[in-house]
């Protein structure tokens, strides 16, 4: 791994650090072999809120997001990986637990951008002390829909955000604008890259423009010791969220 030093000193600048080929090559070969077997054996069970298609079920290659992994008991064992967990602390300072595992995929000429968003405005954490560790399990790029940062942007709150037209991401940022395009940072990565980011940090995906490339990940998320969820606020994004995703459904 990176000198850790190094990556604190990137991820408190700039709200986000990457790190290449966090796992050792028989601990990721485990990782793609486990979720295969997730994909393949539990997610035809699984209830809508759970597994997102870009299409629908009668075409699981559409597959696109997979929330709550942690139900599965390799998964939910996984959570408390000493590697994931050990990076985790040192980039919050403090003692921080996974809150859930999950997968998400930009199938090959998917339409659908992931939209401008932070993913505090969801959990409503306070302090946000929490962050999404996200794994490549495809070659990534700008042509199959990299993820993109704004830099600093964790360090200047939570932005307005608002209904989306994507299923699985219910709300994302209402005013985002030129500025915002300008200084976005575009990470490539290979299978088994990380890109680590704060809970405040803006980020985005355009669509997936490659006729054969599929863009899969992995990401977990965890929080520090110190973090409070805001209750109020918390009931307000699963409201809005509960009412988007039954909406796009009926229009599907």
């Amino acid at each position: 791994m990176n000198n850790i030093q190094y990556l604190k000193d990137c991820y408190s600048r700039d709200g986000f650090v990457v790190v290449r080929q966090l796992l050792a090559p028989t601990d990721y070969s485990e990782l793609r072999q486990q979720v295969d077997r997730y994909i393949r054996e539990v997610v035809p069970g699984l209830p809508a809120g759970d597994a997102f298609y870009d299409a629908d079920r009668s075409r699981p290659e559409t597959l696109k997001q997979l929330q709550r992994m942690e139900q599965d008991l390799f998964f939910s064992e996984y959570l408390l990986n000493p590697v994931w967990k050990g990076l985790a602390e040192a980039l919050l300072d403090e003692e921080a637990n996974a809150s859930g595992a999950e997968w998400f995929n930009k199938p090959p000429g998917t339409n659908h951008i992931t939209p401008p968003h932070q993913d505090n405005y969801y959990f409503s954490l306070k302090p946000p002390q929490v962050l999404t560790m996200w794994m490549a399990l495809d070659p990534v790029d700008e042509e199959n829909g990299c993820l993109r940062y704004v830099p600093g942007s964790h360090v200047r709150g939570i932005r307005p955000h608002g209904r989306t037209k994507t299923l699985g991401f219910s709300q994302g940022i209402l005013d985002y604008g030129d500025m915002d395009y300008a200084i976005e940072v575009p990470v490539p990565l290979q299978p088994g890259d990380i890109t680590v980011h704060h809970g405040n940090t803006i980020h985005r995906a355009d669509a997936n423009t490659s006729p054969s490339r599929h863009r899969r990940s992995f990401a977990m998320v965890y929080k520090g010791v110190s973090c409070q969820r805001d209750e109020t606020a918390f009931a307000r994004y699963l409201a809005a969220s509960k009412a988007h995703e039954e909406q796009l459904m009926q229009v599907r």
